[in-house]
């Protein structure tokens, strides 16, 4: 079947700039993040009684590559609204791509799901940004102590955590099938992408 608009997928460790990069490319862009479990979830994986947010199993990939067919197929779907505070689904928006070929779905967990979007005829190109760790490390922990998301000393914990975790990540992405690329590369692929030249492996 023949998709009226494909998917471009961007994973990389949290806090390496998806967002940032996603609303470069100038696309439409849908934030996988929103497709967490709500917090009450009991299918949630949990770490010393706490869920953990970092796993793969906190999010739900079904409902994301549901709504990436969907918009592949009608070009709009109802998305869920995620409040990270709460824990929870608050609210759906309407999402459309509009007239654009290709649209990024972007987030940390965007790998899980290209194989199966792949499989589906979904999938335009799927990328893994890869930053300098400091970099990445230092752009998180800003944020992170901005939005006030824990206490300071939990998200440094956390930050120096998935510092050390950030290659297997990258290592884990790319075995799901993202291509680890550094943001201009990112950009320079999708800028193709969109000119109708898909680069061959």
């Amino acid at each position: 079947m023949d998709h009226p608009h494909r998917v471009v997928l961007l994973a990389g460790p949290s806090g390496s700039g998806k967002s940032y990069i996603a609303q470069r490319t100038g696309l439409p862009v849908l934030c996988l993040d929103d497709f967490y479990k709500n917090g009450d979830d009991p299918t949630l994986p949990r770490r010393n009684n706490l869920v953990d947010w970092d796993s793969p199993r906190s999010w739900d990939a079904e409902a994301a590559v549901e709504t990436i067919a969907r918009l592949s197929r009608d070009g709009k779907a109802e998305v869920p609204v995620y409040a990270i505070g709460a824990d929870r689904r608050v609210a759906t928006r309407p999402f459309e791509v509009a007239g654009s070929p290709l649209f990024v779905a972007e987030g940390i967990f965007a790998a899980e799901i290209v194989e199966e979007c792949r499989r589906r005829g979904l999938l335009a190109g799927a990328y893994a940004l890869r930053r300098p760790r400091g970099t990445t490390f230092l752009r998180r922990l800003t944020r992170d102590l901005a939005e006030q998301r824990k206490a300071p000393g939990v998200l440094l914990r956390r930050g120096l955590a998935l510092l050390r975790a950030e290659p297997a990540v990258l290592r884990r992405q790319a075995g799901l099938g993202a291509q680890p690329a550094p943001a201009r590369e990112v950009l320079r692929r999708v800028a193709d992408l969109l000119a109708g030249h898909p680069h061959h492996h």
